[in-house]
């Protein structure tokens, strides 16, 4: 089972929650409870029918104990409670019970009201042209209901049954009318929800591919130094006890600042607001904190930085401490033999270039990943947001090859210029050397 479809159910379902509140706004207390409640609006639809029409049936009942319109009115309200499951089969109902009852009665009791809310339910569950088609079937029924009554009952006024049938048609358009919009605004409501839902689906991707990226960088990092600085010590342990205690205080140091490390990632996902501690890794020292304890695994690194500071922007920051931190990872995980290793960290204009290149000796031939994959991958998606670009690869006289380049987010930050700055640990002998005979 994978893990999208959870990230897909999660996103959908957040995103029904989120838009569920945004649209109980725009509703009305009333609205907002029918709509929850459905069948309460049935009740509600069935009793404001028979309020309407009971009275003329009884009228008609106490006159000539006829019992047609009672009836007739029963059959229709029992009918209506079914409108929502069964819309066009209760409007072909109630529309070919309203003629009996019409003649029977001569007018005084009908079911048209509820031919009315039967169409709506129609419109309401059903494209346009079916309902329009269901429409003229019912307006048919209810006008030919009026030309059969007998003609005495109209009177002296013979034009009076073209008026109702007018009347009959005009509300028969409005229940269409009200239902068509309201199928409409539930068909947007649907579509809002569905790009609701798509973009929260996409938000939780890409925080979870942020978090793999962070949880990949340091735990990939935090781990490596700590097995070169342990088998380091073990190699070292009989021979230089003192050096072996140091190698070990650095194994504890990089595990205390892997935790730390740790706890700013799944900072992202708690829900209350985070501390200052869990914030972006701090800039100022962070850099040479990190090279520092590279030297301490056993890498000789020969750093050189050219052309003013990098800007301020602790994301910027965060940038390039990952992508030196996964080179240096690598060539500390995978490098052979090797005896020194260049990084380049130049300046110029608008643009930021990372460079990271060891001598490992030896062709390079095929070997195992041991880590998840997601490690140069990442680096081109950090340098991607700030318009950059990762090439890497073999060098011709040995070793790997990384080479960076980054736009500044602001060109006009950061000022003191730090060329020529160098350090050459060269030759180094560290405990932690005996990584270097691990292929890449």
């Amino acid at each position: 089972m994978t893990d999208r479809p959870l990230v897909k159910e999660t996103a959908e379902r957040t995103a029904a929650v989120s838009f569920t509140e945004l649209n109980a706004r725009r509703l009305g207390p009333f609205r907002r409870f029918f709509r929850s409640h459905p069948r309460a609006m049935d009740a509600v639809v069935v009793l404001v029918f028979v309020l309407l029409s009971l009275p003329n049936a009884l009228l008609v009942l106490f006159d000539g104990e006829n019992w047609f319109g009672v009836a007739g009115v029963a059959l229709a309200a029992v009918a209506l409670a079914f409108r929502r499951d069964r819309p066009l089969l209760v409007l072909a109902f109630v529309a070919t019970l309203d003629v009996p009852v019409s003649v029977v009665t001569e007018g005084a009791g009908s079911s048209g009201i509820a031919t009315m809310f039967a169409l709506y339910s129609v419109a309401v569950a059903y494209p346009l042209r079916q309902t329009l088609l269901a429409a003229a079937v019912a307006a048919a029924f209810s006008v030919s209901a009026l030309f059969l009554i007998p003609v005495s009952t109209f009177g002296d006024a013979p034009g009076v049954i073209w008026l109702l049938s007018g009347f009959i048609v005009m509300f028969l358009a409005v229940a269409v009318g009200v239902g068509v919009t309201v199928r409409r605004d539930r068909e947007h409501e649907s579509v809002l929800r569905e790009w609701a839902a798509r973009n929260a689906e996409l938000a939780s991707a890409g925080e979870r591919n942020r978090i793999a990226r962070e949880m990949h960088d340091v735990v990939a990092h935090s781990l490596t130094v700590m097995v070169a600085l342990s088998d380091g010590a073990a190699v070292v342990m009989k021979r230089d006890p003192e050096r072996a205690a140091a190698v070990l205080g650095e194994l504890s140091g990089t595990g205390r600042t892997a935790i730390a490390d740790m706890r700013r990632v799944l900072g992202v996902l708690r829900a209350e607001a985070v501390s200052g501690s869990l914030e972006p890794l701090p800039a100022s020292s962070s850099l040479m904190q990190l090279l520092d304890g590279f030297r301490a695994a056993g890498l000789p690194l020969r750093v050189t930085t050219t052309g003013p500071r990098l800007p301020d922007d602790p994301a910027f920051h965060l940038t390039v401490y990952r992508i030196l931190q996964e080179s240096l990872t690598n060539v500390l995980r995978y490098g052979k033999g090797v005896t020194l290793v260049d990084v380049t960290i130049a300046r110029a204009g608008d643009g930021v270039e990372l460079r990271v290149a060891d001598d490992g000796r030896g062709a390079m031939g095929p070997v195992a990943s041991l880590g998840s994959g997601r490690g140069i991958a990442g680096m081109r998606e950090r340098a991607a947001i700030y318009a950059g670009t990762v090439e890497c690869g073999d060098r011709p006289s040995g070793g790997w090859l990384v080479e960076v380049r980054l736009t500044v987010p602001d060109a006009v930050g950061g000022t003191g210029n730090q060329r020529g700055k160098e350090k050459d640990d060269h030759g180094a002998q560290h405990a932690g050397h005996a990584h270097q005979d691990s292929a890449r």
